[in-house]
């Protein structure tokens, strides 16, 4: 997905080049900060870890909030598909970072925390109809599933995952559908018109 959008910055329409252009800075950032999580991870270097991946949260929200309405196959992998990535990864790491992660209180933790990706990902869906981040964290969210589901059957982290999973992807479709069709999904009822609202005139 990467690569698509590199091939923007070569794109013969401007507004494309532009737009590519417009995130570059922070698409290089993350690429930098996330190589430099991946070094710090596979060195069991959890804490130097956790707080990469914060910087790069907040590297990426920033982008996010500066530049969310630009075209999905911009926006997609340059920046909703890293940042959901990276809010996912945050919880990760921050899970083998702590000591004693598989007693009572880390689970208990753990099964609380989780539903956090479902409050992040419906804020982005409501406010923003961005069904690309909802995609994005319902792919997450399934694969948290399975990789738990493989750790340990007996468990409720799965099947929340599973849950959050079903729940994004049907909010997700909800918002994407309409968008596809070129049609503007409203939250709230249209006002009156004018006509509606005017008085009967009398004859």
């Amino acid at each position: 997905m990467q690569f698509g959008y590199i091939t923007h910055l070569f794109s013969g329409k401007a507004e494309n080049v532009y737009a590519a252009a417009s995130v570059g800075s922070h698409f290089i950032l993350n690429n930098l900060l996330h190589f430099a999580f991946v070094m710090l991870f596979v060195r069991s270097h959890f804490h130097w870890a956790e707080l990469v991946l914060v910087l790069n949260f907040v590297n990426l929200s920033s982008l996010y909030f500066r530049h969310h309405t630009y075209a999905r196959f911009i926006h997609a992998p340059a920046v909703s598909g890293p940042l959901a990535w990276t809010f996912v990864a945050i919880y990760w790491n921050g899970a083998l970072m702590v000591p004693h992660q598989h007693n009572l209180v880390a689970r208990v933790f753990g099964n609380i925390f989780i539903w956090s990706i479902l409050a992040y990902g419906s804020f982005f869906i409501v406010a923003y109809k961005d069904y690309t981040m909802g995609f994005a964290l319902t792919v997450l969210s399934a694969a948290i599933g399975v990789a738990q589901f493989q750790r340990q059957v007996v468990a409720l982290q799965w099947i929340f995952a599973f849950v959050i999973m079903a729940l994004l992807f049907v909010m997700t479709v909800v918002i994407a559908v309409p968008a596809w069709a070129g049609r503007d999904l409203r939250w709230r009822r249209t006002a009156q018109t004018d006509s509606e609202r005017a008085p009967l005139l009398t004859e």
